[in-house]
This record gives C-alpha cells, sequence and structure tokens, in this order.
C-alpha cells in the first residue's frame, strides 16, 4: 500500500477507539444492502486502527459480504458509523492483532475461539475498519 492511500485513511476519532477497546461486542452491517442486519462481533484496537477477523467465514458471512461491498456501517455507543472494509495483508500486524484478541478476550468461554480466530484460515480474514 502506498503511503499516500495510507495517509488518505480516514482514522476513528480517540473516544470511539475508546468505547470500542471496552465493548466486547460491535455491531456491524456489511454491504451496503440492507438484506443482512447487525450482528455482534469481536473486535480489537491495535496501533489506534480497528480490526476484526470472522471466525466461521460462511457464505453469508459478513467477511464475505464486506469482500463483495466493502462498505457498511459499525454501531458504537448507539451510533451508526459508515465505514470501509479493508483486508489486512501485513503479517506484522496480523501477529499483533492476534496478540490483541488474547488479551481482550480471555474469559475461559472465550479461549478456544480465540485459538481458533489466530490459525492461517481466520487469520487470513482480518479486516480492518475504516471511517468511510
Amino acid at each position: 500500500m502506498s503511503m499516500q492511500s495510507m495517509k488518505s485513511r480516514q482514522r476513528f476519532p480517540d473516544e470511539i477507539l475508546s468505547a470500542i477497546r471496552k465493548e466486547r461486542m460491535l455491531g456491524i452491517r456489511a454491504g451496503r444492502d440492507s438484506v443482512h442486519r447487525i450482528i455482534g462481533i469481536w473486535v480489537v484496537v491495535v496501533e489506534g486502527r480497528v480490526f476484526a477477523r470472522s471466525w466461521s467465514m460462511k457464505p453469508r458471512s459478513w467477511w464475505r459480504t464486506f469482500l463483495e461491498d466493502p462498505y457498511g456501517i459499525i454501531v458504537v455507543g448507539g451510533k451508526e458509523i459508515p465505514v470501509r472494509a479493508i483486508q489486512t495483508h501485513s503479517e506484522r500486524l496480523k501477529d499483533l492483532i492476534s496478540a490483541a484478541y488474547k488479551e481482550k478476550y480471555n474469559k475461559p468461554g472465550d479461549i478456544q475461539y480465540v485459538k481458533d480466530m489466530s490459525r492461517k484460515k481466520s487469520r487470513e480474514t482480518t479486516t480492518e475498519f475504516a471511517l468511510e
């Protein structure tokens, strides 16, 4: 990715990042097609950026929908925020995101999901949400 496209990427304000860090689940709706409902997913903040991974990768999953139409919304503090989904290719970032999942989602029932989300198949779905 060029430096220009990195600079043009819209960052979330600090208060939104803080809310995302605190929330266990973040509401999202993938794509501009209103057929999709808002669902809850796990997200992490790494280097001031918002990331998620797909656990199920089903044919109609949020991740596959964002591959076809990268625009959607996230819901933070009851507010709908338009976002664009960007696939992450950096192995360095993916390592940091795996560590962030392990740190944030550390309850006994979370551990197996976090392990699954750190494996190659789920790791390849690493998606960044940028302000639209």
